[in-house]
């Protein structure tokens, strides 16, 4: 298959990670609780299908139902986020377990799962 000239890529629209069945709640819980993202309706045709969408800034991520459900435990998505260190603090004050990782020179980073085990990176750049 060869490459192609024909189309330009301008963004990212959004990100889609799976969750469970009637999970909508827990979802809200972290995504729009923890995080602080506001949630976005869904078109009806794709809310009747379960799951929820969130934004905030520039950021749009989306959960999906997926059965039988499996968490990303390796894919994830790299959320670039300004204030890295009071993030952690308050995923820490609302349960979750922050991973940090020096691995990514110029960044500092970590690590955190979504309440159905979903990975999600956060990085910050150094300053210079």
């Amino acid at each position: 298959m060869a490459a192609t000239d024909d189309f330009e890529p301008i963004a990212l629209h959004h990100v889609q990670l799976a969750m469970p069945r009637g999970e909508e709640e827990e979802a809200r819980a972290f995504y729009a609780g923890a995080l602080g993202m506001t949630e976005v309706e869904k078109p009806p045709v794709l809310a009747a299908r379960g799951g929820c969408w969130f934004r905030r800034g520039g950021l749009e991520l989306h959960l999906g139902v997926e059965d039988p459900f499996a968490p990303a435990r390796k894919a994830h998505p790299g959320i670039l986020v300004e204030g890295l260190v009071g993030l952690a603090a308050a995923l820490e004050g609302a349960g979750r377990t922050v991973t940090w990782d020096d691995d990514f020179p110029g960044h500092r980073r970590f690590y955190a799962s979504d309440p159905f085990g979903n990975r999600l990176e956060f990085l910050e750049p150094e300053p210079a």
